[in-house]
């Protein structure tokens, strides 16, 4: 955590700058933005938006009042970003923002929201918080993702989530490995490579674990594999995951990262996924364990805990 730096930057004369990431999909988050807007503005702070955004909130909001991203203001420029929406939007911000050292503010307008740090009724005392600069700042694993096909690089990118391999038609088969050695063949639906923070994403609804956003690991999660061996697996931070599309089973496949990215991928890819040196970096101003964050987000029935409820001498 580096709220200390946080605060220490606010003080200084240097002027300050925001980024706002939101949509205008839906009328709770217009109107959840353009008060952001006015309250950063009314504190003298530049709002700066994406030429994306800031084109779909013009009749919302004036184009004078707000900062194209890649003008005068840079990603290197920016305090922190402020973003309003659920899981996606905060995706899309840190497409945005990848390799810089901002980090990412998330105010929940969507369903379970994991990446968000507060929910939409918090807008206000949010806002006080990221003025005031007292927040934290926490560094989330990311992935880097290649696909080569008989040595030559079909792509390089990256995710925060995960990089699922989906078949495109008939079932795929592959062999999946780990550092370079290969551990079991089968036919799937595909395969899903995650991070802890992914594990509540794609790889929670295939039946992977859920991994508290503390431990350094790689997850591989098999979608329907025909195999006795089926079981998702958890790794060290510093494995390589691998899965290969086989060249006899004539399946063809696609490479999705994030939900976002998407690159089609011949028989014989070799996909392979290891930790990035870049990573996520999310504000945090909320206290709460990731305990209580499961149990929040999921609705989860804790009635009858009693565990340190009770109060001494009772």
């Amino acid at each position: 955590m580096n709220e200390q730096r946080n605060e220490q930057r606010t003080g200084g004369s240097e002027e300050r700058s925001v980024l706002v990431v939101s949509h205008t999909a839906r009328r709770e988050a217009i109107e959840a933005t353009v008060s952001a807007v006015h309250a950063l503005r009314a504190a003298g702070i530049r709002p700066v938006m994406p030429a994306s955004d800031r084109e779909e909130f013009a009749p919302h909001l004036d184009p004078a009042h707000i900062i194209e991203l890649g003008g005068e203001v840079g990603v290197d420029d920016l305090e922190i970003a402020l973003v309003l929406g659920g899981d996606g939007t905060i995706l899309r911000a840190a497409e945005v923002l990848r390799g810089s050292s901002c980090p990412i503010l998330g105010v929940n307008l969507g369903h379970v929201g994991f990446l968000a740090e507060t929910e939409s009724h918090d807008l206000d005392f949010t806002i006080d918080r990221l003025l005031a600069g007292r927040y934290g700042v926490e560094e989330r694993m990311t992935l880097d993702v290649r696909a080569t096909l008989d040595g030559e690089t079909v792509v390089e990118t990256w995710a925060v989530n995960e990089a699922s391999v989906e078949k495109r038609g008939r079932m795929l088969e592959v062999v999946v490995g780990v550092d370079g050695r290969p551990l079991s063949t089968f036919g799937c639906d595909g395969v899903v490579l995650s991070t802890p923070t992914g594990s509540t994403a794609y790889s929670f609804s295939a039946g992977g674990p859920v991994v508290w956003p503390g431990v350094q690991a790689l997850l591989m999660v098999p979608l329907a594999a025909h195999a006795l061996f089926n079981r998702p697996l958890v790794v060290g931070p510093d494995s390589v995951l691998s899965v290969e599309i086989l060249t006899e089973s004539g399946g063809l496949g696609v490479l999705w990262c994030d939900g976002r990215r998407r690159t089609e991928l011949p028989a014989g890819a070799l996909i392979e996924v290891r930790r990035s040196p870049l990573p996520l970096r999310l504000a945090r101003i909320d206290e709460a364990v990731f305990t209580d964050r499961l149990v929040g987000k999921f609705h989860l029935p804790v009635a009858g805990w009693r565990v340190g409820s009770a109060r001494p001498g009772v």
